[in-house]
């Protein structure tokens, strides 16, 4: 059957909210899975359109077709890709620093902004980035941890000033902002492609339908923030700032922070060089 990978983080309801709640119908079964699991299953040919991580495309092509107008992105802060320090992060050279397992994109984009913003060689220690429980946090030895998803914005909530953890986790980065103060770009985390041996109709019907759903989404970023509150923990309120600050478009500017960003690590030798190949318009 014809498969489609989804995120299960919130940052991705505004895109399936509408599929999940038969309001737009796709022909499809849902694959649920961690980025890097979906990047997997796309490599193995196990899945037929998936979102993926922006690395996974670059660093394989020409397996893939972009579908057009859709990707999660934001100009300026995240919120939900953090790096969270005991010290000052130009004094981590050496240090201990924590990688998620489960974001080949934003483990990329922090070693560039440690390598060239910050100038700084800390010690790069795959750890569990994405326990429920962000109190056990504390329990790996670590100086700094880079923590994605609905647990940095646990995390992000519990460090504010005040917050439980604020004096465990003094220093905060938020990457999507350093990027943008970096490039002047927005930054592209994740894209949604197809495997190039797909056949085309279900390909364009399950891209229709997902873009679809991603402009229902759009229009009830209440109703989702409600849901993600529950999902999360996190309050409405926070939910509803975080899921209005991402844009889940592919437009000119968010393609040329995407090519700068595949440009840097081409030059940093992680993906081969490579040109965008998108769906054709149906």
């Amino acid at each position: 059957m014809f498969s489609v990978g989804r995120i299960p983080y919130i940052n991705c309801y505004p895109v399936y909210g509408a599929i999940d709640r038969g309001i737009v119908e796709l022909d499809a079964k849902l694959v649920d899975g961690v980025p890097t699991r979906l990047n997997r299953l796309m490599s193995q040919g196990q899945l037929d359109v998936s979102v993926v991580s922006a690395v996974e495309y670059a660093r394989d092509a020409s397996r893939y077709l972009v579908l057009p107008n859709l990707a999660i992105s934001c100009d300026g802060p995240v919120r939900s890709v953090m790096l969270f320090s005991r010290v000052d992060i130009r004094k981590l050279s050496g240090k201990r620093v924590l990688v998620s397992r489960s974001s080949m994109t934003s483990v990329a984009l922090l070693e560039l902004l440690f390598a060239n913003v910050w100038n700084v060689r800390p010690e790069f220690v795959l750890g569990d980035a994405e326990m429920a429980n962000i109190a056990s946090f504390a329990e790996e030895p670590h100086d700094a941890r880079l923590v994605i998803g609905d647990a940095a914005l646990r995390l992000f909530d519990a460090t504010t000033p005040g917050g439980s953890m604020h004096a465990l986790y003094p220093v905060r980065a938020d990457l999507g902002q350093e990027w943008k103060d970096w490039t002047g770009l927005p930054f592209v985390f994740a894209v949604w492609v197809a495997q190039r041996t797909s056949p085309t109709e279900p390909v364009v019907m399950a891209h229709q339908a997902l873009v679809q759903s991603r402009d229902w989404g759009l229009q009830n970023l209440g109703v989702l923030a409600e849901q993600a509150a529950q999902a999360t923990g996190v309050s409405t309120e926070m939910c509803s700032v975080y899921l209005s600050g991402l844009d889940y478009r592919l437009s000119p500017p968010h393609l040329a922070g995407l090519s700068e960003f595949f440009r840097k690590l081409v030059a940093a030798g992680q993906v081969p060089d490579g040109d965008f190949a998108f769906l054709p318009a149906a």
